[in-house]
């Protein structure tokens, strides 16, 4: 057991683009669990774009990432030491374990995890909270039937790819939009959906739309929506009456930009369903959503790609690169 450890804290809220800046890495004594609590050791950090909103000061759903604080995340580790009687030393969890190597906790929000199901990785993609929102949006607002169209953008992403093979799945044409011609060529040919348009190779919302007249030509019943922007603007122009539309992210507009829509008006003409939702909404649909999507990833059902950075002083380039769409699937940060 060393006696120091490594440690990222949020030293200025950024303006615009994050920058490496925004961070700095730290080194602190390893604490001693006290009572009720529990040392673990990191063994992969969670790198998600909601992390951009926490940077900010503004009012959400969650409190503001605080300043010269660790950088918060989820996480997956093995407890080093406990003095919390729910867990033992070797234990495997899943949690709020921050930018650190090690992390002492009361246990509260933490979940025991098997490591000979899955990858650990995987506890914080698929069989994580990506997976478990994409479950939740496809099955709680979605609501897809056989033979519909389900559109999703940032479609090779962690969360996107899940639902396209959930709808997929349930019998639906699906259809994605993601950013290159690899990643397009991914989500079709080994995720298994029907199309996917790069968002690249159309400059602004009417291009878009008309790229997805061309395989979508009886409309979209459900949008699956990560990004926002022309994305969503583009959707609107196709969706049916009474489509649903899940709102999960607007990655175009996490560094303030304006997010316009000059399809607005297709909401009340179409009677279209939009709800925004947070998967920890509903904690009470995590243990079915976990059951099934844990059995999958096992199977094979579902497919995942990740990338890796290495190290805890990679987790601000990657962060960074997450939030430019660098990353191909889930990004993560593994610790020695």
């Amino acid at each position: 057991m060393p006696k120091t450890y490594q440690r990222i804290v949020l030293a200025s809220r950024p303006s615009g683009w994050v920058t490496e800046e925004n961070f700095r890495l730290e080194q602190a004594a390893i604490p001693e669990p006290g009572p009720g609590e529990l040392l673990i050791r990191v063994r992969y950090l969670s790198l998600d774009p909601y992390m951009r909103g926490r940077m900010e000061e503004t009012k959400s759903y969650a409190e503001a990432q605080p300043l010269d604080a660790t950088m918060q995340g989820g996480g997956v580790g093995v407890v080093e030491a406990s003095d919390n009687k729910n867990f033992a030393p070797g234990d495997v969890v899943v949690g709020t374990l921050g930018w650190q190597e090690y992390c002492v906790t009361d246990g509260k929000d933490l979940v025991k995890v098997d490591p000979n199901l899955v990858p650990l990785s995987t506890y914080l993609g698929p069989v994580g909270m990506p997976g478990v929102t994409a479950w939740y949006g496809v099955n709680e607002i979605c609501r897809p039937e056989e033979g519909e169209t389900l559109l999703v953008s940032a479609a090779s992403g962690a969360v996107g790819s899940v639902v396209g093979q959930l709808a997929k799945a349930r019998g639906c044409r699906v259809i994605g939009i993601a950013g290159g011609p690899a990643k397009c060529s991914y989500v079709v040919d080994e995720l298994g959906f029907n199309a996917c348009l790069d968002h690249r190779q159309h400059g602004d919302t009417r291009a878009l739309a008309q790229a997805l007249a061309k395989v979508a030509a009886d409309g979209v019943d459900c949008v699956f929506e990560n990004v926002g922007g022309k994305c969503l603007d583009a959707a609107l122009a196709r969706v049916n009456p009474f489509a649903r539309v899940a709102l999960c992210g607007l990655i175009a507009g996490y560094n303030g930009e304006d997010i316009a829509l000059q399809n607005v008006r297709a909401l009340l003409v179409m009677r279209v369903k939009l709800q925004g939702f947070i998967v920890s909404d509903r904690m009470d649909l995590w243990p079915p959503a976990l059951a099934e999507l844990g059995k999958a990833v096992a199977t094979g059902t579902i497919k995942y790609r990740e990338t890796i950075a290495e190290g805890l002083e990679a987790a601000p380039g990657a962060f960074i690169g997450l939030l430019k769409g660098e990353n191909f699937g889930k990004q993560l940060v593994k610790l020695s």
